[in-house]
């Protein structure tokens, strides 16, 4: 390994150490705002709107953590973030989470000294080229000049992958999706290469989409979901439950539309009672009020509504919910209990 990568390692874990004293609940609290680390735009992800409003399946769960725990799930400063500048940020308490397309890893967990709190969407990598370079699978490649984002697992698996099948590649290195897009698509590489839902996500909004297409291989498994530094413990709970929740809310049937009828009084489902506070004091074990997860789920609905609004099949993303479905219909989305 490279001297400067091990420092770079050893900077961003002292960073995390250093910040991760710091109560992040009572910052948060204080500030009145939630800092949320989120991509510098991925369509149906994390992007700005035409106003200027950050809008995504991403962004959703920075939304449901500022209403759990501000009560506000507009009360969020989101920070656009690179695959380089992105664990900087969070070590060094300039965002309290990030909420980035971004793959659990070992090193990242242990090495890097932050905490995964969860998978909110299940990926793969993939390879998306011009239809017209008339290739039909990645070990077609040998020799062709490939855009990746520098600073991630992309980069890695890029590698592996080509190493393991005997073929050579050029790397173009860019710094964003959106610079990738414009040099993929003026002919400065012949393959992009992402998580397959950011290819799926990028070339829907090319503007011959019809003049692409993404090969069939997938190359790595790709976990993303939100993190925060180790060591602040009260925090991490706060968001994966946050999670959860929206998780949990799906499979009990609980909506943004049956929320407010659901949580007037208990009913007889005691683990909607507990998600929706009429019942038992999960609030109070983390430090917030009993109406949390009921403010975090009507923020943007549960997982389900979440997945369809901004990128499932009924949007020009299209994306099928696949892996990420519900446990109970074949997929791996799944929360502990609410107990």
């Amino acid at each position: 390994m490279k001297k400067s990568v091990i420092l770079g390692a050893l900077t961003v874990a002292g960073l995390a150490a250093g910040a991760a004293g710091a109560a992040t609940l009572d910052d948060v609290k204080a500030r009145g705002t939630l800092n949320c680390g989120v991509t510098t735009g991925v369509p149906g992800f994390a992007e700005p709107d035409a106003n200027g409003v950050w809008q995504g399946f991403d962004v959703a769960v920075c939304r449901a953590v500022a209403a759990a725990v501000l009560g506000d799930g507009n009360a969020v400063e989101f920070v656009p973030t690179t695959g380089k500048t992105r664990f900087t940020a969070l070590a060094s308490g300039e965002i309290d989470m990030l909420a980035r397309n971004t793959t659990w890893t070992f090193s990242r967990d242990v090495d890097l000294k932050f905490e995964f709190t969860g998978v909110n969407y299940y990926d793969g990598q993939g390879f998306m080229v011009p239809k017209d370079l008339g290739v039909t699978s990645a070990k077609e490649l040998d020799g062709a000049t490939v855009c990746i984002q520098t600073g991630t697992t992309t980069e890695l698996n890029l590698a592996d992958f080509f190493r393991s099948n005997g073929i050579s590649y050029e790397p173009v290195p860019i710094e964003t999706g959106s610079e990738a897009v414009q040099l993929f698509t003026a002919g400065s590489c012949d393959v992009y290469t992402t998580d397959r839902s950011a290819l799926a996500a990028q070339r829907a909004n090319f503007a011959n989409p019809d003049d692409y297409v993404v090969l069939p291989e997938v190359v790595s498994k790709e976990p993303l979901g939100p993190l925060v530094r180790h060591g602040d413990h009260e925090w991490g709970d706060i968001v994966r439950w946050t999670l959860n929740a929206l998780i949990t809310a799906e499979e009990l049937g609980v909506t943004s539309d049956n929320i407010s009828e659901m949580s007037m009084e208990a009913g007889n489902n005691p683990e909607i009672n507990r998600l929706l506070g009429t019942e038992g004091t999960l609030g109070e074990m983390l430090g917030l009020d009993a109406e949390w997860a009921k403010r975090a789920i009507m923020v943007g609905g549960n997982y389900g509504e979440v997945f369809a609004n901004n990128i499932g099949e009924s949007t020009n993303i299209g994306l099928a919910r696949g892996l990420n479905a519900q446990w109970t219909d074949g997929g791996l989305i799944y929360s502990p209990p609410f107990r």
